[in-house]
Formats: C-alpha cells, sequence, structure tokens
C-alpha cells in the first residue's frame, strides 16, 4: 500500500510538469515533411513572424495566466481527488464537449480529411496520452529535482528537431537566450539528484517525445494539413479522452474517486454535494480554454515560444508555491535560477520581435 500511495503522488507531480502540455502529437513525418518537391520554408514565412505582436502577446498572456491558474486548480484538486489520469479524462472530455459546442455555434467548420489524415490524428492522441504516460514512468525510476532538470531541456530538443527535420535556422540570439532559460530552470529545480540507467533513459525519451507533440502540434496547424486550432482540439480530445480513462481504469483510480466522493459526501448535505461537484466541473471548464488557448498560441507563436514559456511558468510557480503555499523555502541558487528565467525569456522576446522586424521589412 505504501508503494502504491507513492506512485500516485508522483504520478500526480507528473500531471502538473505536462498537463498544460497542455497544450500539447503523431511523428514528425507529417504531410508537409513529405512534400519534397517544395523548397525548404524559411523561418521568417512561419505563421509566428507573420502575426502581429499584439496579438501574440494576448494570446501569450491568456496562455500563461489560464496555465498558471489551472496548476493551481490541479494541486487542490489532486489533494482531495488523488486520480492524475481520471483527471487527465475530465479535462480532455470538456474539451471534447466544449469544441463540440463550438462547432454547432459556428464558430469554426470542419475540414474534409482522408483516411491518411484521420490515422495522422489517431495518432496525434496517442502521443498526447503517451507523452503523460512517460511523465508518471520517469517520476517513478527518478528523483523529481532529477526529472525537473532534465525536463527543462526540452526547448533545445525543439530546436533539434526543427534544424534536423525541417532545416529550419534561428538567429544566433535566439540559440543564446535558451543558455540562461535551461540553465535558470535547472536551477530553480536544483535538488538531490537519484536516478538510475534505465530512469536516464526513459526520462530522455519522454523530453524528446514532448519536443516532438509541441512540434506535431505545430505543424499541424501550420503545415500542409493547417487545421484551424480548435478544430485540431476537437479531433483530438475524444480519442484522448478515451485513452486516459483507460489508463485509469487499469491504473485502479475509479475505487479510489468513488471512495474519495464518499468521503466528501458522508454527511448528506445536498450544498457539499453541489460544491464538490461544481468544484471538479470548474476545473475541467478552465482545462478547456486553457486547450483552447495552448493550441492557438502555438500556432501563432511557434512550438519554441510555448516551450519557453513551460520553463518560464516553472519559475513563477515556483516562486507562487513559496509564496501561496509555503511548501519550501527559497536560497540563493533558486533565486539566481528565478532571475536567469526571466532575464532568459526577456532576451528571447526581443530577439523574436527583432526578428518580426526583419521579416515585415523584407517582405
Amino acid at each position: 500500500m505504501l508503494r502504491k500511495s507513492e506512485e500516485q503522488q508522483e504520478a500526480e507531480l507528473a500531471l502538473l510538469s505536462t498537463e498544460d502540455d497542455s497544450a500539447s502529437n503523431t511523428d514528425l513525418d507529417d504531410l508537409e515533411a513529405n512534400r519534397k518537391d517544395e523548397p525548404i520554408t524559411n523561418a521568417n514565412t512561419e505563421p509566428e513572424y507573420q502575426t502581429p505582436t499584439t496579438v501574440k502577446f494576448i494570446w501569450l498572456t491568456c496562455y500563461f495566466g489560464f496555465s498558471m491558474a489551472l496548476t493551481i486548480y490541479n494541486k487542490l484538486i489532486l489533494g482531495s481527488f488523488k486520480a492524475p489520469w481520471l483527471l487527465t479524462c475530465l479535462h480532455t472530455s470538456f474539451s471534447a464537449l466544449g469544441t463540440f459546442a463550438m462547432l454547432k455555434m459556428g464558430y469554426f467548420k470542419l475540414s474534409k480529411l482522408g483516411r491518411k489524415e484521420h490515422l495522422i490524428l489517431v495518432a496525434f492522441s496517442v502521443l498526447f496520452t503517451t507523452n503523460i504516460a512517460m511523465s508518471n514512468l520517469s517520476l517513478s525510476l527518478v528523483s523529481l529535482a532529477f526529472f525537473q532538470i532534465i525536463r527543462n531541456t526540452v526547448p533545445l530538443f525543439t530546436v533539434l528537431i526543427y534544424r534536423l527535420w525541417f532545416s529550419r535556422t534561428y538567429a544566433t540570439g535566439t540559440y543564446l537566450s535558451l543558455i540562461p532559460i535551461v540553465a535558470g530552470a535547472g536551477m530553480c529545480t536544483a535538488g538531490d539528484y537519484h536516478y538510475s540507467l534505465i530512469g536516464l533513459i526513459v526520462t530522455i525519451s519522454g523530453v524528446v517525445l514532448a519536443a516532438v507533440k509541441t512540434v506535431t502540434t505545430n505543424r499541424l496547424m501550420t503545415g500542409s494539413l493547417a487545421l484551424p486550432s480548435m478544430e485540431l482540439l476537437f479531433r483530438m480530445a475524444p480519442l484522448a479522452a478515451v485513452q486516459s480513462l483507460i489508463f485509469g481504469i487499469v491504473a485502479g483510480e475509479l475505487p479510489i474517486l468513488s471512495q474519495a466522493m464518499s468521503e466528501r459526501t458522508a454527511d448528506g448535505s445536498v450544498l457539499r454535494t453541489m460544491c464538490t461537484v461544481a468544484f471538479i466541473l470548474g476545473n475541467g471548464l478552465l482545462a478547456l480554454v486553457l486547450n483552447i488557448a495552448s493550441f492557438q498560441t502555438n500556432k501563432i507563436a511557434g512550438a519554441l515560444t510555448i516551450t519557453v514559456a513551460g520553463n518560464l511558468k516553472q519559475a513563477i510557480t515556483l516562486a507562487l508555491g513559496i509564496i501561496v503555499f509555503g511548501d519550501f523555502a527559497i536560497n540563493l541558487l533558486n533565486g539566481m535560477g528565478i532571475f536567469l528565467v526571466l532575464a532568459g525569456c526577456a532576451f528571447f522576446s526581443k530577439v523574436e520581435l527583432d526578428s518580426k522586424r526583419r521579416a515585415a521589412s523584407s517582405s
């Protein structure tokens, strides 16, 4: 029972660190990559360099704000209901229902897809849930501090994927800005590192998978398939919900959820029951809003920007954890890490703005 409890706690931590990713896939052999007759796309022709800065800033702000809110909300939910897979099922179910309602209200229309495109979207949903599963497995094999410091390298793998698969280059300043962002995030999570060889391999594989997921999400919306963000979420969410439910059943989370609900409604209070249900449904609604913001932000700001925002979120979450929850005391290394992440993100933003101005002037 003790071992099972530890695994549940590790799964909860994995969900908090990967939910946004919420965000966010099929393998990188997407439709655009197969079009060999077309010239290599220059970075400055990417949608992220064509979108007005104000629009990108608004979506990034929404994504960051909703992401922070859901992280805190998840922490509160998992404190009472220790069922991370069922929570993921709740999130994706709300995303499916919410986007279905938007479809019926005319906010977007479905594209005509062939068999190959449908298979790509099935693979996309599998990659989404597999990414969470790999995170849970990693945490069962390595310490949380080691997991986090390896996870912070997702931006580096994102750049590597773009370089090797799409032959895309970035400004020198972009590469340089990743150094303080990754190093600073590592300093934020510095702690007692414990890992085995198999744990190291699984954790690195999970990081590569997370980068692949983020890049592929972007390519499905900006490549030759060019699906609207809400349509992509609409097509992916039901599949991911079913897969998450299966994982939850296998992990034995249904009895845990049932027991937790029984304990909270044991006094027979109708008001308490209604508050509990509203508390859970509110989490699902926030997840829907975050997923819409996450997919749209990925489309117009780019996969690399999303991963950088993830490292920034980790630094801010650390600060909030100290201020709001009093989880642990900050030390000099943590403080320097937060500063480096903030400085690196500021430098990254400046470089990206300069790249956009150059793209606008050359067009």
